[in-house]
């Protein structure tokens, strides 16, 4: 048995659970609405406040299945409630990042401003010129956009130049070694 997929998930006050034939989910909640539309192959019920998965067989799919369709549905209950957010800082001398509107802009050492929009569901947050927070209540969505900005500059290993998440360590390398 999966050990995640077994672990019911709490629905707490203030949020709404509907589920639709075919497997298609819709949790209601004070930060939003969030709809996915799981896999038929799993078992899908909704008891007082838990949600509880089951899977019909212990087919290999199925068995795969199992806790990441908990995963989801917990991912959901907790973006609806207290919502997902990333940090990222940028590192560099003159590497800086501003915000008009929903437009991200972000000086990297290039020789042009890179522009970035925020996409639907999610928005960032410019708490310095070189610290950026992303948030939303779709972790999916939250984790794809923080991703694509780090890849416009990922963080090197000689000075750690770049755009890292704010709790990620960079391993570095020593630089050249003179002669002797």
């Amino acid at each position: 048995m999966s050990r995640i997929g077994k672990a019911p998930v709490v629905v707490p006050a203030g949020v709404t659970v509907t589920l639709v034939e075919g497997n298609h989910l819709t949790v209601k909640g004070p930060k939003g609405t969030l709809e996915r539309k799981l896999s038929g192959d799993m078992n899908i019920a909704i008891e007082a406040n838990e949600i509880i998965v089951s899977r019909p067989n212990d087919l290999k799919r199925n068995k795969a299945l199992h806790g990441l369709t908990r995963s989801l549905i917990s991912n959901m209950v907790v973006g609806v409630t207290d919502g997902y957010s990333k940090t990222l800082d940028i590192v560099g001398t003159g590497y800086r990042v501003a915000k008009q509107g929903n437009k991200l802009t972000f000086n990297l050492g290039y020789s042009h401003p890179v522009e970035m929009i925020d996409p639907d569901g999610v928005t960032s947050t410019v708490e310095s010129p070189n610290r950026l927070i992303i948030s939303g209540i779709d972790k999916e969505k939250v984790g794809q956009f923080a991703a694509n900005i780090r890849a416009k500059r990922p963080p090197e290993p000689y000075k750690g130049k770049g755009i890292k998440y704010h709790d990620e360590y960079i391993v570095r390398k020593a630089g050249k070694s003179g002669k002797k």
